[in-house]
């Protein structure tokens, strides 16, 4: 019977995910406010790229990285590649996510219909990642044009910004079932901008007191932005296999516990 009753919990039909989907793609059709907040998010990591990466980067020059010189801007661009995944998914997921649940009282009319919790768990998960993919393409096409990666890097990267996107996002709405009120997100914010900083996006990991090195190779942005990296710079190593590990596991165990929290919020 608790069998049973678990695979119901988890059953997905990808028709009702789709519905809750394409709600969202009404809402955006609806205005062109949300159009603006969607494209302005992909301009912070661009400006950091251009900013740090080109300008700081002139006077830095080169630096070596697992044995291999490249330019200070090769270096950063896929850190930033990964920070705009993260962010455009983290904003569908957070901010966006929130205001439904406890304002507009969105999931609760979807409750009305066959779809189950999970699954509205689900469907925003992956209007996330849309919107996280949709970044980090426009961003990828950038750095092709600029010369920080090649066309089969940047091939090789999209599927992993992808996982990342999955990863944050599905974090992200948990979190955001555990948020009291808007002030909250002042927490979410300092977190997410500390992570930014120090997860080897501006500087090699090493470069770290050990047990600082230590500490960031705990959290999730390093083992993003080390996925990216790898990719995009061709230096690929057995590494990326806990990366990618990392990534699955803080994706499902995000969208698992979510999807709980829903239900336990939606279906008193």
């Amino acid at each position: 019977m608790m069998t049973t009753l678990v695979a119901a919990r988890i059953s997905v039909s990808p028709g009702r995910v789709g519905a809750v989907i394409n709600r969202n793609v009404g809402a955006l059709r609806s205005g062109p406010s949300y159009w603006v907040v969607l494209i302005s998010g992909f301009f912070e990591p661009l400006l950091y790229l251009l900013s740090i990466g080109v300008g700081v980067g002139a006077l830095v020059g080169d630096l070596t990285f697992d044995g291999q010189t490249m330019s200070y801007a090769a270096f950063v661009a896929p850190a930033m590649l990964a920070v705009s995944a993260m962010s455009g998914a983290l904003a569908e997921t957070t901010f966006n996510f929130f205001f439904k649940l406890k304002y507009m009282k969105t999931f609760e009319a979807v409750l009305a219909t066959p779809v189950r919790p999970f699954e509205i768990a689900v469907g925003e998960l992956v209007w996330a990642v849309i919107r996280g993919s949709l970044y980090t393409a426009i961003f990828l096409g950038f750095m092709v044009a600029m010369g920080l990666t090649t066309v089969a890097g940047a091939l090789a990267a999209f599927p992993a910004t992808v996982l990342v996107g999955l990863a944050f996002g599905a974090v992200g709405m948990w979190v955001s079932t555990l948020m009291r009120g808007w002030q909250d997100f002042d927490l979410l914010g300092t977190g997410q901008f500390a992570l930014f900083l120090f997860s080897g996006t501006f500087s090699p990991v090493q470069n770290y007191p050990v047990g600082v090195e230590i500490l960031i190779q705990l959290t999730p942005l390093y083992h993003a932005v080390e996925l990216v990296r790898a990719l995009c710079t061709g230096i690929v190593g057995p590494g990326i296999l806990v990366n990618i590990a990392y990534l699955a596991v803080m994706g499902v165990g995000g969208l698992w516990l979510a999807s709980r929290r829903v239900e336990k919020m939606l279906c008193l």
